[in-house]
């Protein structure tokens, strides 16, 4: 890779090549990058990032401090060969953007661009290709966006793709169960209980894939572990039809299930 990898799921991380790209150690220079590249696709105002960035300082002061992280950030992509700060991004007096022509590869890109592809389909209906696809976007997720960066703005984005991420372990969760890969659906709908525990719909289907690849023991301590969560994150009982999925499983009534 010639141009820039840039990396903000985990650990904000830019290398070019195999090398990590050399000053951008200063917070807020990271902080300008990735704001920039969270919001690529329109430019964005001097006075806005400054205040965002530097809310807490005198508006010269914003500014000042946000002239000088552009000059560092720039600089910084200028120094490393294969990289031209120049081509990454285009500062003019009032807006700042990252260049839509800019070498560079964002694991935020790639994610968000993979459950474009999907859409409006149904887990039970996606094509192979685009099982891939989702199979390897969720690789990308090496972590919560940006972890350990607690800004309003980086909270919001963290939430926003955490959400997305789900939606494609549902949807692979989904596929799983309907082409009867029932340990491989276990694997993608136990990753959507680590971030979100009281998730009812996903305990219901771990339920399902542990009666359906015979393992009934396990679906009845699933609904137990569901049980527990749901009061401890919220204070309630299962829904009914979670309830009745239960029973099912516990009279050996589940359709399609083949106990061993």
């Amino acid at each position: 890779m010639s141009g820039l990898e840039v990396r903000l799921f985990g650990r904000f991380t830019v290398r070019c090549g195999d090398q990590v790209v050399s000053g951008l150690r200063p917070r807020k220079v990271q902080e300008l990058f990735a704001y920039l590249l969270l919001h690529r696709d329109r430019p964005q105002h001097r006075e806005i990032l400054a205040d965002l960035l530097w809310k807490d300082s005198p508006s010269a002061r914003s500014r000042k401090c946000l002239r000088q992280a552009l000059w560092r950030l720039q600089a910084a992509l200028r120094g490393n060969r294969g990289s031209d700060g120049g081509c990454v991004l285009l500062v003019e007096p009032d807006w700042v953007q990252i260049s839509p022509g800019a070498d560079l590869w964002l694991d935020v890109s790639e994610f968000e661009e993979a459950l474009g592809l999907v859409h409006g389909v149904p887990g039970h209906q996606l094509g192979a290709s685009q099982v891939q696809t989702l199979d390897d976007a969720v690789h990308l997720y090496q972590g919560d966006l940006l972890e350990g960066w607690y800004q309003d703005w980086c909270v919001y984005e963290r939430e926003r793709l955490q959400q997305m991420y789900l939606a494609m372990l549902d949807k692979l969760t989904e596929y799983c169960e309907a082409q009867q890969q029932y340990e491989t659906g276990l694997v993608y709908g136990t990753r959507i209980l680590r971030h979100e525990p009281a998730r009812e719909r996903t305990h219901r289907r771990l339920m399902r894939l542990h009666c359906l690849s015979g393992d009934r023991t396990a679906a009845l301590r699933q609904y137990e572990r569901c049980v527990v969560a749901l009061e401890e994150e919220l204070g309630v009982r299962p829904a009914g039809r979670t309830t009745v999925l239960y029973e099912q499983i516990r009279s050996d009534q589940l359709e399609g299930s083949h106990p061993k």
